[in-house]
């Protein structure tokens, strides 16, 4: 009989950010100036910061897109992990975050990496590619959820072979194995089901589930 994952408890989850946790004083204080803005306090765990970061230096990224960049919290940390000449499109929907954004990519001195595309993220991404030919060595989306499936099939045709699509809350809350049933913002959960769903089954990608924050789905472009 297969060994089966052990279960994350809250004990566990505590050692696991106090090893792993690559939080920097400057991510801490971008939280408090978003908290204090009004901007929702959800952004992903510092254990998944490094996560994010190591994925990125594994691949030797240099062009990154983030499809749901709240207050830039993620985005940030990820440009942290390029080298001087990377670059990183943080798309995001309300212009009073796109703004807060901004600001702190400029205080921190990362006006040359981070670029950031207000709106849509599936008519600002379109217009980036029919602008550009740029390909991307890993995608991060955190987005609105219903939209997570179509955001992979605009994009995967711009990740190079080797690289990475990575979509967060993919334990919908922890109710993404009850996804028929639940009754917890259902429309959200059963459309990161899908979207888990579709990254295992997707004939160019090779995929997991790993269990940090509320589960974050990845997949390497195989072919």
């Amino acid at each position: 009989m297969a060994t089966r994952s052990t279960f994350l408890t809250d004990e566990l989850n505590d050692y696991i950010t106090a090893r792993f946790s690559s939080e920097t004083d400057e991510l801490r204080v971008l939280n408090t100036e978003a908290e204090a803005e009004g901007i929702p306090a959800i952004s992903i765990s510092p254990e998944q910061i490094n996560f994010l970061q190591m994925m990125l230096h594994s691949i030797s990224a240099r062009n990154v897109l983030e499809i749901g960049s709240l207050a830039g919290y993620s985005a940030i940390a990820m440009a942290r992990a390029l080298p001087h000449d990377g670059k990183l499109y943080a798309c995001e929907f309300l212009p009073a975050h796109a703004a807060f954004i901004r600001r702190k990519v400029s205080q921190l001195g990362l006006d040359s990496v981070i670029t950031v595309l207000e709106g849509a993220a599936l008519d600002t991404v379109s217009v980036l590619f029919d602008s550009t030919d740029i390909v991307f060595d890993a995608v991060f989306i955190d987005a609105d959820k219903p939209n997570y499936s179509a955001y992979l099939d605009l994009v995967l045709p711009r990740v190079r072979r080797g690289g990475l699509v990575i979509g967060d809350n993919a334990l919908a809350w922890g109710e993404v194995a009850r996804s028929a049933t639940t009754t917890f913002e259902p429309h959200n959960v059963q459309a990161l089901d899908a979207f888990n769903t579709r990254m295992s089954t997707h004939p160019q990608l090779l995929s997991t589930l790993v269990p940090l924050g509320d589960g974050m789905v990845v997949g390497i472009k195989v072919a």
